[in-house]
């Protein structure tokens, strides 16, 4: 009986994660080093981390799923104070993509502008008004992907 269980839900969770692995990034995409070590992940098992991982493919990308409010930090304003705002914005960044690093800003055709909210760097992309897919993530951050390069980079909106 245990041996059914465990294979209904690593199918459950096969299925789910085939269902969002486009949208699904890993903790250790998602967050710099620093943050990752802040917050005691990389003390963990490896098969630790890939449970936690799962479960957060599984539960926390769940459609009506809660998302924690996004808090101002270092005078940012806060621009999403209710859940519910938090939406996928679909638009393209206004004029050429060559990369970012640091604290790139992004312009969008909407009036926004977003800035790289993570360590990393990207070079070499050469796109032009690129569209771009923001959503909503976990504990109020939000992840933009890039048309044209399938790349990721965790953002903030500044304006």
């Amino acid at each position: 009986m245990n041996r059914i269980r465990a294979l209904a839900l690593a199918a459950v969770v096969s299925a789910s994660s085939l269902a969002h692995a486009a949208e699904f990034s890993s903790l250790e995409e998602r967050m710099s080093r620093a943050e990752f070590s802040a917050a005691g992940l990389d003390t963990l098992k490896p098969e630790q981390l890939k449970a936690l991982n799962e479960w957060l493919r599984f539960n926390g990308l769940a459609p009506g799923a809660p998302v924690a409010i996004a808090r101002s930090r270092d005078g940012v304003p806060e621009y999403y104070p209710d859940e519910k705002a938090r939406q996928p914005i679909v638009a393209h960044i206004e004029g050429k993509l060559d990369g970012w690093m640091g604290k790139t800003s992004f312009k969008l055709d909407n009036g926004q502008v977003w800035q790289q909210a993570e360590t990393g760097l990207k070079s070499g992309l050469a796109l032009s008004n690129p569209e771009v897919r923001i959503k909503p993530m976990l504990l109020g951050s939000w992840l933009m992907y890039v048309e044209g390069c399938g790349c990721s980079i965790r953002v903030r909106r500044i304006k």
